[in-house]
């Protein structure tokens, strides 16, 4: 199994979008109740990476749903009716004796991607999809790591990418509007 020997939490620190008192950034996290001793643990330490960045308890709007198949529809209701910079999505989904997991895993997968690149505000996926509960574990904090980390830093990476363009875009209109517009 190639994920035998690695922690899968560990990651580069480039690129992490830090709080800063210029920019007030707001996180959104959304986590499943269903499967909640291994969704807690993601979401402790998703909260644990954020405020390692800078974030304080202000800054984080935590939200609970029933299971990972509503993760998508909550995510949804962050970028409408809450003022975040960026989403993260935690669930547990484990497989049992019938097909319903492919379902619940391709609808929710499908619905969180959806949301992603429907909205200007990043979307990470945190959910794990698992074949027992020891595995789903072993990824909240265990041999494996914590997803919840993982997703922290992929929501980070991706916002401070977004903050880069927006900021390069806006030095570009300066530009422009200095060309244009000057004497």
């Amino acid at each position: 199994m190639a994920s035998s020997l690695k922690n899968l939490s560990q990651y580069s620190e480039q690129g992490v979008a830090r709080q800063n008192e210029d920019d007030l950034l707001s996180i959104g996290i959304v986590v499943s109740e269903w499967n909640q001793e291994v969704t807690a643990s993601m979401a402790e330490a998703a909260i644990e990476t954020l405020k390692k960045y800078g974030f304080q308890d202000e800054d984080i709007i935590l939200k609970s749903v029933p299971g990972s198949f509503e993760l998508p529809k909550a995510a949804k209701y962050f970028v409408e009716y809450a003022n975040v910079d960026a989403i993260i999505c935690l669930g547990c989904v484990i497989q049992g004796e019938t097909r319903h997991f492919d379902f619940v895993c391709s609808g929710l997968t499908q619905g969180i991607m959806q949301v992603n690149l429907d909205s200007n505000i990043p979307v990470a996926y945190g959910v794990l999809t698992t074949n027992n509960l020891q595995q789903a574990l072993d990824r909240a904090g265990g041999k494996h790591g914590n997803k919840g980390v993982e997703a922290t830093v992929a929501a980070l990476k991706m916002l401070q990418m977004k903050l880069d363009f927006e900021a390069e875009n806006s030095i570009k209109l300066e530009e422009l509007e200095k060309l244009f517009f000057e004497e």
